[in-house]
């Protein structure tokens, strides 16, 4: 296996983590709303055909009825969060790592950089999930022809009225089941890429850039095939009226498993294997500029 990266600097993680989730964030955000509508569209009354038939067919609709703007509504809310989240993600994977090496040069193996990734994803919850429920809501809100919310800062306001704080982080659990194992996967699969694709005498650190997109793209596609059936079940629930689901994500899963069938724990899959590829490549790629040109900048930080 490849070298280890350098000892952690919470610092530049926190600037090139955040870089890199913006760049995610813009790229992927247009798929991320497409991805919630499908999951989250009622079920269509028998006889009539469903809202959106799929992924293309969202797109149309969203394109005619609402322009390109349509595509990123909700966008503030991750784009306000990423930079602390991918700062926590990036330090949480990095510290994983750091706490399972008994000397600093210790090599770990692939089941290790799984656990560290998990890590990454118990960290980052904190901050994803009040940001996940505001993205959700203003992503549907278009469809159902309601204009609840005026924007993000909005929506918190009125969850935190209706419901307290407990109202901004419905779904936290559901988050938490979505995010550790996927970032498990997440971190190892990018791990194992990159030590693939170094050539034989070369260092990770000089891998090139379209080596670098195709191991972070592959990693994001790795990650959501993980995450999309409890992704399905924590839009859904965050979406819904107070009180629909008193059991939490039981009462969701046997819902859906008895109206839809298993399949629909699936929703949005075309959206999100389109949107894994580009959004996590550019993330990573994001991630390792910044850091290089942080190191380069203030090596001793």
């Amino acid at each position: 296996m490849a070298e280890q990266p350098q000892p952690i600097s919470p610092l530049k993680n926190f600037f090139a983590g955040g870089f890199g989730g913006v760049c995610l964030v813009f790229v992927g955000h247009p798929l991320d709303t497409i991805k919630v509508r499908l999951q989250t569209q009622p079920k269509p009354q028998p006889g009539q055909p469903p809202l959106y038939s799929g992924t293309f067919d969202c797109l149309r609709k969203t394109l005619v009825g609402e322009g390109i703007r349509g595509l990123y509504r909700g966008m503030a809310a991750p784009i306000v969060g990423v930079t602390p989240m991918f700062a926590v993600c990036f330090f949480g994977f990095g510290l994983g790592k750091r706490l399972q090496q008994r000397k600093p040069d210790d090599v770990l193996t692939y089941p290790q950089l799984f656990a560290a990734g998990m890590l990454s994803g118990v960290f980052t919850t904190v901050i994803m999930a009040p940001g996940e429920r505001i993205k959700c809501l203003l992503q549907i809100q278009a469809a159902t022809g309601e204009t609840k919310y005026s924007g993000s800062l909005d929506c918190a306001k009125q969850l935190y009225r209706e419901a307290g704080i407990r109202g901004v982080y419905k779904g936290t659990v559901l988050t938490l089941m979505r995010d550790v194992p996927a970032s498990g996967m997440y971190f190892m699969t990018y791990e194992w890429l990159k030590n693939i694709l170094t050539p034989e005498g070369k260092s990770v650190s000089d891998l090139s850039v379209p080596r670098i997109l195709f191991a972070g793209g592959l990693a994001g596609i790795f990650n959501w095939a993980v995450a999309i059936p409890p992704d399905v079940l924590k839009s859904r629930f965050q979406t819904a009226p107070a009180g629909k689901y008193p059991n939490g994500f039981r009462d969701v899963l046997r819902e859906l498993i008895r109206e839809e069938g298993v399949a629909s724990l699936y929703k949005g899959f075309t959206a999100v294997m389109i949107r894994a590829f580009p959004a996590n490549a550019a993330c990573f790629l994001g991630f390792e500029v910044a850091m290089k040109f942080l190191n380069w900048i203030a090596p001793n930080l």
